[in-house]
Order: structure tokens, then sequence, then C-alpha cells
């Protein structure tokens, strides 16, 4: 969504980090110069093991902060990056409540029921929904230009009853600037929000593929 960008940013333009000549760069842990060079900011060690899966250790240069030292001393808050990426969206939110550029795109992931995760959490552990919200709420930080179709594939995946009704509030809104919106859900809260639904089945797989039903939910019903 861009928001480490502005995170970024707003890091290195501490007094300390421009004293230093740090740049929003060096607040990235992709990249040499802020990052742990042990882990390359991984923050865990790979130990390869024969004949057994590998093992990931803590490492134990930056104690899995994966930034070094003198990239950790600079602070917004009296919180360092390492801090901030521990944060929950949630979390994260209230403590950048002053600095909007940061808290609007802050507010997008959590209008998609992804205010759980954690800024530094790694994209290969999230779920299939959990990457197509954390998509949709990029689009949602961009200017509409209401001609967009949107296919989602079970994005209800994982969240709870109230969640799904902040991405029903998303997909409402979308929809009402003149998007459209293709869904393939099992979520009944989901289908019975569509203006028209095609049912397939009977079954998955090889047993699928049919058409059921289809037109609006008060006739699918």
């Amino acid at each position: 969504t861009g928001v480490m960008d502005e995170i970024r940013i707003l890091f290195a333009e501490q007094k300390e980090a421009k004293i230093l000549g740090y740049s929003a760069s060096r607040f990235s842990f992709n990249v040499k110069g802020g990052r742990c060079e042990k882990c390359q900011g991984d923050g865990d060690i790979k130990i390869e093991m024969h004949f057994l899966p590998d093992v990931l250790v803590q490492c134990d240069s930056c104690k899995g902060t994966k930034y070094n030292p003198q990239t950790l001393e600079i602070k917004v808050k009296g919180k360092s990056i390492a801090d901030v990426l521990n944060m929950s969206v949630e979390e994260a939110y209230e403590f950048f409540a002053k600095f909007p550029k940061i808290a609007v795109k802050l507010k997008t992931l959590i209008d998609v029921g992804l205010g759980y995760i954690t800024l530094g959490q790694n994209a290969t552990t999230l779920s299939g929904g959990e990457a197509q919200r954390i998509k949709l709420a990029k689009e949602l930080s961009k200017k509409d230009t209401g001609k967009t179709l949107y296919i989602l594939d079970e994005p209800t995946t994982g969240l709870h009853f109230e969640d799904v009704n902040h991405l029903l509030q998303v997909l409402h809104s979308l929809v009402a600037l003149g998007n459209s919106m293709l869904v393939i859900e099992h979520n009944l809260d989901i289908i019975k929000n569509a203006d028209y639904i095609i049912d397939m089945g009977p079954d998955g797989g090889d047993k699928g593929g049919r058409v059921i039903a289809s037109g609006t939910p008060l006739e699918v019903a």
C-alpha cells in the first residue's frame, strides 16, 4: 500500500537522521546500509540440515530486529523502525494518527479487515485472502477512476463476522463509485449483497462446473 515508504520517509526526516545523512532507504531491511548484514535483514539465520528440513534461528547479531544498532538509534515518538514493524496495523494507526499520509494508508488496511497483521509480517506468511485484501487496500489508496473491474477469489477467508461487514462496506463503496466487482465466494453475507448471482455446482472439482442457478439474490433464493 506504500505505507512503509511513508514511514521510512518520516524516520529519515528526524533531526538525528538528517545530521547523519540517512536517507529513507536506510530504514529498509532489503538494502545495504541500515540492515543487519549478518542475516541480510531477515532477522533469522537459516541452518541447513542433512536429511531434515532447514531450521531458522534468530540472528544473534541483531536479535531478530533486522537492523544494525546505528539505524535503531533513530526514533519517532520514542520508537525505532524495528518497534514499528512489530506493531499491528491497528496499533500503528493509533501511533501515527497525527501523520495523515501514513494514517490514511493504514486506515485502508483496517477497512478491508487487516488490522491484526503486523507491519513487518513476511508476505509469504499471508493467506491468499489476506494477500488479495492488501491489493484491494492498495487500490483504495489510489485515485479512483470509476472504471475498474475487480476480481476477488474468496476474499473473506479467515475473516470474523465484523471484519466481513467492514469488507462489505468497502466493496459497496467501490461499486458506488462506478466500478464493477466479480467475487468468487461461499460466504452467504457476501452472496446476499450481490446484484447478480451465478451458482456453480453441484459439487467441486470435476463434479462441478455447471450453472445451477442464476439471478438476483431473491430469484436464486
